[in-house]
């Protein structure tokens, strides 16, 4: 129409000037006009028709890129129906995520990939999706692989248009390692702060400028206070209840780290907790690095309470005082050996081998050992505990410095000392338990001895009683019956009377044998007058007729002692006379008895006389007044010397402890 209009515009003009039909010019016109506009929209298709093969060609390139892209990127992703929930794609990252192929994913839902139980978060998720279709959409959810196993995810989505249907491309992050990891931190923490519970271990940090300090809830717990909602800063004087010398102390440390003269704060404080509880708190820290030509910066550092510890410490310093007490009064020889060498020996232990202890520092076993013995004490050293615990004593030959020998007694052990394992060995000397061993043999043989004399003594004067009575007795009681017959049959007076006054003298003389035979036994003084009296009248009796001078001295006593006790110093003093008149050469005896300033009855018999060697044979009378005297309670004690005369010194109580019957039979 408008080519019309134009060419009916432009006819009248033409055939005005070139004299043709008009209807020939307009036809003329139209034709030319439509052929232009031909050529004209000819040249415009072409150009679209370009355009358009290159904006295919760049989508293209662009599919194939975004192609590339979400088969190769390594984060899981997948393309489902927004209408449907169905899953239209997913790449190689989201398969080994889930665990299925690409094909299975391709028939599934997107419900399918989330766990039992979290159906209707998923619907909220998907009504805000549909609510608002072109915003990018969070959920932090799980999924559920394909073996069952749950993976906590984060989903990113946003919107994508396939196949002319609104869909959603899905980003799958898998946050089960950052889970692991961040469980694995919350136990680690969990734990730290258990150990710092039992440890007794709190944090804190410290603001020297303002001399402030922060504690962690754990450093309020060990101080028995409250923890607040949030550590505060506090002055250090209402955190810390210590001392003004702990105080002092503690801001010079301070002070010296910040002027770095210090290069961490390490202190042990004695601490008043909220409670009222004593504490020995060992604080730690150093400075925090801070920026060149900035201000001092906090000091962190940790705070412990070791009062059990410090407790235990001091505990263990008087527990090795007194061990080091007791090994050095022990009446052992301890010695620690580490390798054959002394690392250790206590004074007697040295002692016994006639060195300072000193000087037996790093001294070889085979110096302390005779060469026969010892390869037994190593292999007794050797041996485990076990067997050690039931064998007796080692029993080897040592050595002393210089070269004697003595047998002893050894104990194995098991000990550390100086951080090495020794072997601790505990020497006991045998040579006094030898002497003694001896002593008590020569004793015993002694006792025997005296046993069997005993019995011959008790048959000797059996036999001279019996002697006496049937020689003397008898017979004077047989002239005494004999003459009582010739009596009765004299018919002359005279005669008569001359019997009867030999009968009487025969009486006589018995009576005087019998009381000098009982006098023997037992004499009537010990009974009736006492000690004294007994000893006097057998001194008198003994040295009578004897050349010997006596010199005594009996003096009065406090009280009387006891019948047994009478009788074993009556027995022990005649036997020193009879031993000084018989066999000591004697020209003068002196006795003396009386009461010792210690309340004892105290006998001394000295002679001056030959004496003996009281080391060489003794006699039986000797051993009869030892045992005597230890029977009765008390001791004897013999000094002699050949040539230098007996002293016999005998001390018994006033009172007997426990019946005597071995004093009153002998």
């Amino acid at each position: 129409m408008l080519l019309i209009g134009l060419a009916g515009c432009v006819a009248p003009w033409l055939t005005v000037a070139l004299s043709i039909p008009a209807a020939a010019i307009t036809t003329v016109i139209c034709v030319t006009l439509l052929f232009a506009c031909a050529l004209v929209l000819t040249r415009r298709w072409q150009r679209c028709q370009a355009q358009l093969a290159y904006e295919q060609e760049r989508l293209a390139h662009e599919l194939t890129e975004y192609r590339q892209r979400f088969e190769c990127n390594a984060g899981a992703m997948l393309v489902y129906d927004l209408a449907t929930w169905t899953i239209r794609d997913a790449n190689p990252a989201a398969e080994a995520l889930l665990g299925w192929s690409r094909q299975e994913l391709g028939g599934m839902t997107i419900g399918q990939l989330i766990p039992p139980g979290s159906e209707e978060l998923l619907r909220r998720h998907m009504a805000q999706i549909v609510a608002r279709p072109d915003s990018e959409q969070h959920l932090s959810t799980d999924l559920q692989r394909r073996d069952g196993s749950i993976h906590p995810a984060e989903l990113w989505g946003s919107r994508l248009a396939l196949d002319g249907r609104a869909a959603r491309l899905v980003n799958m992050i898998d946050r089960s390692a950052e889970v692991a990891t961040r469980r694995q931190l919350d136990t680690a923490l969990n734990r730290m702060r258990e150990v710092q519970s039992i440890a007794r271990i709190g944090a804190l940090e410290i603001d020297p400028v303002k001399a402030q300090i922060r504690l962690s809830d754990e450093a309020c717990l060990l101080l028995a206070r409250r923890p607040g909602p949030s550590p505060t800063w506090q002055p250090i004087g209402d955190a810390f209840r210590i001392g003004e010398n702990d105080a002092s102390e503690l801001l010079q440390s301070i002070d010296a780290i910040v002027k770095g003269s210090a290069a961490q704060l390490d202190l042990l404080l004695r601490v008043r907790a909220m409670d009222g509880r004593l504490l020995t708190i060992h604080l730690r820290a150093r400075l925090a690095p801070v920026q060149t030509g900035a201000a001092p910066g906090v000091i962190h550092g940790t705070l412990q309470d070791v009062s059990e510890r410090e407790h235990s410490r001091q505990l263990l310093k008087e527990r090795e005082e007194q061990f080091r007490e007791l090994v050095r009064v022990l009446p052992d020889g301890v010695v620690i050996l580490s390798e054959d060498q002394v690392l250790y020996i206590n004074p007697l232990g040295a002692a016994q081998f006639g060195y300072a202890a000193e000087q037996m520092l790093g001294t070889p076993l085979q110096s302390l050992v005779t060469g026969d013995d010892l390869a037994r004490v190593r292999d007794y050293l050797n041996l485990p505990r076990r067997y050690l615990d039931r064998l007796p004593p080692l029993i080897p030959s040592m050595q002393r410095q210089d070269g004697s020998h003595f047998l002893a007694a050894l104990s194995v052990g098991d000990v550390r000392y100086g951080g090495r394992d020794c072997r601790l060995l505990v020497i006991r000397d045998l040579t006094e338990l030898e002497s003694h061993r001896a002593a008590l043999e020569t004793s015993n043989r002694e006792l025997q001895a005296l046993a069997g004399r005993l019995f011959s003594v008790q048959e000797d004067e059996r036999r001279a009683i019996s002697r006496d009575l049937h020689d003397d007795i008898g017979q004077s009681i047989t002239a005494i019956k004999l003459a009582a017959h010739a009596a009765m049959h004299e018919l002359d007076a005279t005669r008569r009377n001359e019997d009867i006054g030999q009968i009487i003298e025969l009486v006589d003389s018995t009576v005087t044998r019998l009381r000098n035979l009982s006098m023997l036994l037992r004499p009537p003084q010990l009974d009736a007058l006492g000690l004294q009296a007994a000893v006097r009248w057998q001194a008198g009796q003994l040295f009578r007729a004897s050349p010997v001078e006596l010199q005594m001295e009996i003096g009065e006593l406090s009280q009387r002692p006891d019948n047994a006790i009478e009788q074993a110093c009556f027995r022990i003093a005649q036997e020193s006379l009879t031993n000084a008149l018989r066999h000591a050469q004697a020209s003068q005896v002196q006795l003396r008895l009386n009461e010792a300033e210690n309340g004892q009855l105290h006998l001394r018999v000295i002679d001056d006389g030959e004496g003996f060697d009281p080391d060489g044979p003794r006699g039986l009378g000797l051993i009869v007044m030892r045992e005597r005297a230890q029977s009765a309670g008390g001791k004897v004690e013999i000094i002699t010397a050949p040539g230098e005369g007996t002293c016999i010194d005998l001390y018994l109580p006033i009172r007997a402890s426990q019946p005597l019957e071995a004093a009153a039979g002998l």
